[in-house]
């Protein structure tokens, strides 16, 4: 309707304050953007897929070793795909998503350390690397995460035969592994976005500083560590309950400034009076 106000023949016709008409009401606005709460899986689902996924063929490990991989890391499913050996130390405990050779989001240079969550997602992901260097003679310019191999079976149809040295195109395939892997043992299909927002719950419950917070939130790859928070780390209803319930029954009064929720604020609104800021988080 702006554009169209500005064309020849139209401007006599058409206001700019005629594309008022166009926009909903603030209500109606906040009743489309209402959403459910996102399923995400817990540690324990995921270390559940780890132990139960099948391990016979080198697809087998290969699936497993994703799933593992992006719950050790939190790396996004473009860059999971485009993974070059040469960008995981798996004795550092690090991986380099240099954009120059990873599809990372916004082309961002992101150094992950691997998260400490436990289980056997480190071993997996240790293993795999080790049977690709050592089995399969695997490069440091070779994909972490081969694509299938495609080639005729006894009967002559097509069927995945083995991995190929190559990346796949899209992330589409690994979006697939997931689901099935979940659904293998009668779990909802998450996705590999879903394991950041697991993560970022996990380091909710595990940081207990600011530092440590902001920490956890680069190592996910964010700038600003108020985006785990509002973006990713959202408190389930249920949980949200237990949370209100339980300070119900614990009602103190601190003046202590070094609280999470003050710092994040205060290091987000560094213009914002600091009594402004307790005043927002009070309220």
């Amino acid at each position: 309707m702006l554009w169209l106000a500005e064309q020849p023949g139209y401007r006599s016709r058409i206001r700019y304050s005629d594309a008022d008409y166009f926009r909903l009401p603030e209500k109606d606005e906040r009743a489309a953007k209402a959403s459910n709460d996102r399923p995400v899986p817990t540690p324990e689902q995921i270390e559940s897929v780890l132990q139960r996924s099948p391990t016979t063929t080198v697809l087998d490990r290969r699936n497993r070793a994703m799933v593992a991989f992006a719950w050790l890391t939190g790396v996004r499913d473009g860059a999971l795909v485009s993974l070059k050996m040469k960008h995981v130390d798996v004795v550092e405990q690090r991986v380099n998503q240099d954009p120059r050779g990873v599809d990372t989001k916004n082309s961002k240079h992101i150094r992950t350390t691997f998260f400490a969550v436990g289980g056997s997602a480190r071993t997996i992901v240790e293993d795999w690397v080790l049977e690709l260097r050592e089995k399969y003679l695997w490069g440091n310019d070779d994909p972490l995460f081969p694509a299938t191999a495609i080639g005729q079976g006894e009967d002559r149809q097509y069927q995945a035969t083995g991995i190929e040295r190559r990346h796949w195109t899209t992330a589409d395939a690994a979006r697939k592994i997931f689901k099935k892997s979940f659904e293998a043992i009668d779990l909802p299909g998450f996705s590999p976005h879903s394991f950041r927002h697991a993560l970022a719950r996990l380091g909710e419950q595990r940081c207990k500083t600011p530092e440590e917070f902001k920490a956890w939130s680069q190592n996910l790859g964010h700038d600003n560590v108020a985006t785990p928070l509002t973006s990713y780390a959202t408190v389930p209803d249920h949980r949200q309950a237990e949370i209100i319930k339980a300070l119900g029954s614990t009602v103190t009064h601190s003046t202590k400034g070094d609280d999470i929720a003050f710092r994040v604020a205060a290091n987000n609104v560094p213009s914002t009076p600091r009594r402004c800021i307790r005043t927002l988080l009070s309220g």
